[in-house]
């Protein structure tokens, strides 16, 4: 098992990342916000978890312990493979897919690209409480996103890297920090959030 890489990035594509480990360059499938948080040419560390198939090895990277253990524990439920695992992680925080199992919140399960409302109920049914509580702990409060935030440049630079253009990415991440400011609250406006709530603003969920 390859339970985490740490080395140079070598390149960071639409839904992974190669990672130089030992002279080898590793390939990581990984979700928007923490493909976000890598720059080509710096030193990054990713929990990695290793799903094996007949034909294939892959590695799936994870910014924390946290986000890796949520990814593994999802998939005991029955039809959640790694590829949805990862489509719940791109759009929700892993004590986000807590409250909503614990909940028995459908909805916003199903806001997650391949999840119905059977598949929905069928993971709070199946997962139970194996997924544990959420954790309750505050978040750190961050400053608001402004025109010329850096945290702002990472949202529009990872929607760029999944394909979208330029102006119109931009477009999207200030109506959603707009709303967020409108009626939300400050630490809802990191670069993992702000990137996930793009994504849901673009999909027109």
């Amino acid at each position: 098992m390859i339970a985490s890489v740490r080395g140079q990035v070598l390149a960071v594509r639409l839904d992974s990342a190669v990672v130089e480990v030992g002279g080898v360059g590793m390939l990581v499938l990984a979700a928007p916000a923490t493909l976000a948080g890598l720059r080509v040419g710096q030193e990054a560390l990713l929990h990695t978890t290793l799903v094996v198939r007949e034909d294939s090895l892959t590695l799936f990277g994870f910014a924390d312990a946290d986000e890796k253990e949520v990814f593994e524990i999802v998939q005991t439920a029955s039809g959640v493979g790694p590829r949805m695992a990862l489509a719940m992680l791109a759009v929700h925080r892993p004590d986000g897919i807590r409250a909503a199992v614990a909940a028995e919140d459908h909805a916003a399960l199903v806001r997650v690209p391949g999840i119905g409302k059977k598949t929905a109920q069928r993971i709070c049914l199946e997962l139970g409480d194996r997924l544990g509580p959420p954790s309750g702990t505050a978040a750190p409060v961050a400053a608001p996103l402004s025109a010329g935030d850096a945290r702002r440049e990472q949202v529009v630079e990872a929607l760029v890297g999944l394909g979208y253009p330029l102006k119109h990415a931009g477009d999207v991440v200030d109506v959603v920090v707009g709303a967020t400011l409108d009626g939300g609250t400050a630490d809802d406006l990191d670069v993992a959030a702000t990137l996930r709530a793009a994504l849901r603003h673009l999909s027109g969920r």
